[in-house]
C-alpha cells in the first residue's frame, strides 16, 4: 500500500467514523461526512473497486438521512395531534438548542412545539402532547439515519470485498 493510499484510508475510517456518529448528534453533519468517508476510501484505491454508480447511490442515500429526518419529525407531530404552529415551534426550538449543547438538542424541539401549541390557545395536556410527538418523530428519525448509514457502509463494504 502506498503512502498516499494509507493516508486516504485513515482520512476515510475517520471521516466515516465521524459521520456515523454525526447521525446520532444533530450538531454534526453526519451524512455529509459518512459520505465523505467513504468516497475517500474509494479514492485510497484509485475508484477501481467502487465506481460511479456505487458512489451515485451512496450519496443519494445520504441526501435520504434528510427526508427521513425531517419526515419523521413532522409525521410525529402530527399524530400526536400537534399543528403546524407545533411544526415550526420544534423547528426553532431546534435550531435555539444547538446553542445549549446536547440538553438543549433534546429539550428545544419538545419546549418549541409545546410553545407553539399554547399559542393556539391549546391547554397545556394537548400542547405536551405534541411536545411528546415531536420527540418521538426525533428518535425515529435517528434511527432512520443510523439504519441507512449503517446501510451505506454495508454497501461499501459488500461492492468492495465480493
Amino acid at each position: 500500500m502506498h503512502d498516499q493510499s494509507l493516508i486516504l484510508w485513515i482520512i476515510g475510517a475517520i471521516l466515516t467514523v465521524t459521520g456515523l456518529s454525526g447521525l446520532l448528534l444533530p450538531i454534526v453533519p453526519g451524512a455529509p461526512l459518512l459520505f465523505l468517508g467513504l468516497l475517500f476510501g474509494a479514492w485510497a484505491e484509485g475508484f477501481s473497486y467502487i465506481g460511479i454508480w456505487t458512489l451515485l447511490l451512496l450519496a443519494a442515500m445520504a441526501a435520504l438521512t434528510y427526508v427521513v429526518e425531517f419526515a419523521a419529525s413532522v409525521l410525529g407531530v402530527k399524530k400526536y395531534g400537534g399543528s403546524k404552529r407545533a411544526m415550526i415551534g420544534a423547528a426553532l426550538g431546534g435550531v435555539a438548542g444547538l446553542f445549549l449543547g446536547i440538553p438543549g438538542i433534546l429539550l428545544g424541539p419538545f419546549v418549541g412545539a409545546v410553545i407553539g401549541e399554547l399559542s393556539m390557545q391549546r391547554s397545556l395536556d394537548e400542547a405536551s402532547r405534541a411536545g411528546f410527538g415531536t420527540v418521538v418523530g426525533l428518535a425515529i428519525g435517528v434511527a432512520g439515519k443510523l439504519a441507512i448509514g449503517i446501510a451505506m457502509i454495508g454497501i461499501f463494504l459488500l461492492v468492495r470485498f465480493v
